[in-house]
């Protein structure tokens, strides 16, 4: 069986089922409220739910049965005395050791927790950066939005901050170096930038799982892939309708893989001729293909946010599903060759998490 973690404008969703048999609601919470981000630990099994208050700011909740009691988490705040209050929490991902787990916020923010989500502090390096005045926002905030742990090696990390580029550490978060190197920001004037620029606006990052110097970008006018552990970048949008977009999904199985959905343009945020595709690449970015087969093909003017794209499983079993901000959440039980309607009308879709 597949869980879809869905977070929405109205609420936050777990579906229940599979490719074959469909899908049906198996449990709502934070029924009316804005759910950023929401998923579920697989080491724990514990559900987190960012929920936004237009009164109380945002707040992370956490549940270890996602049908009962939920708890508000400690510690999500900046130091006192400053100006700057956490706006938005963007995504939450777990550690590669047993109980720590990181979560990424506006204004460009990493905290951590080392007891499972229940508490947390911030990172005072990458807080206290000597180039975060610098930083600037993109058109969502000051978001730090990806957070990639390497497999097997609790001390590397890298992160993706819109505005401000790609970032990693080799001492869990004691200290920060940028990794930049072959970017260009067509966004900006067209003097090549320096190295240690920071106005770079990436809008996704994915490490493959069984070649970790191996990574994926989806940047604001581009699409890039890494061969050197995130320290430069290439180029690999040839192909593409656009190379302009938000979501990224890998197969971990194959370190060459990569699907992408694209959006026609930053001022037209709606998939390119009307045509819901999702793009594959088996090669590493040399070449794309369309995957749409079941999905509609005739003005379908859909937009699918930063983290409305997952996958669950690897290989020819692969499963990916993504969700709409019109409602709808799709699916593919076969890597993408053939897609189904998993749910037809949820509110508007702003994450989804699958796991099996």
């Amino acid at each position: 069986m597949t869980e879809l973690t869905v977070g929405t404008k109205k609420g936050l969703f777990l579906l229940e089922g599979d490719p074959g048999g469909g899908f049906h609601l198996a449990a709502r919470a934070f029924e009316g409220e804005p759910v950023e981000y929401a998923t579920r630990d697989p080491r724990s099994g514990r559900l987190f739910a960012a929920v936004s208050s237009p009164l109380y700011g945002p707040k992370l909740f956490y549940s270890d049965d996602g049908s009962g009691e939920w708890t508000q988490a400690e510690g999500l705040e900046l130091p006192a005395g400053g100006d700057a209050a956490l706006q938005r929490i963007w995504v939450v991902v777990p550690a590669e050791d047993d109980s720590t787990v990181y979560l990424g916020g506006d204004p460009g923010v990493l905290f951590e927790s080392r007891d499972g989500g229940a508490s947390w502090e911030l990172n005072r390096a990458l807080w206290e950066h000597p180039t975060r005045p610098s930083w600037q926002p993109g058109g969502g905030g000051l978001c730090l939005h990806s957070i990639v742990p390497w497999p097997g090696d609790p001390d590397r990390l890298t992160l993706a901050v819109s505005a401000a580029g790609v970032w990693h550490t080799d001492d869990r978060g004691k200290s920060w170096r940028q990794g930049n190197a072959g970017l260009v920001p067509r966004y900006l004037p067209e003097e090549p930038p320096p190295e240690e620029m920071v106005g770079l606006c990436v809008h996704r990052l994915h490490r493959a799982a069984r070649r970790p110097d191996r990574m994926f970008m989806q940047f604001h006018g581009g699409v890039y892939r890494s061969d050197d552990a995130g320290e430069s970048w290439s180029e690999i949008g040839g192909g593409l309708p656009s190379d302009f977009g938000f979501p990224l999904v890998l197969d971990p199985a194959d370190p060459d893989s990569a699907y992408v959905i694209p959006l026609k343009a930053d001022m037209d945020r709606v998939t390119p001729e009307g045509r819901m595709r999702v793009y594959e690449t088996r090669d590493g970015g040399a070449s794309w293909e369309p995957r749409s087969s079941g999905l509609p093909q005739q003005d379908a003017y859909l937009t699918i946010l930063r983290h409305g794209f997952d996958a669950a499983g690897e290989g020819g079993g692969l499963e990916l599903y993504f969700g709409t901000t019109t409602g709808e959440v799709f699916g593919s039980g076969d890597a993408g060759a053939s897609w189904f309607i998993a749910a037809p009308t949820l509110p508007p879709v702003y994450s989804i998490s699958a796991s099996r």
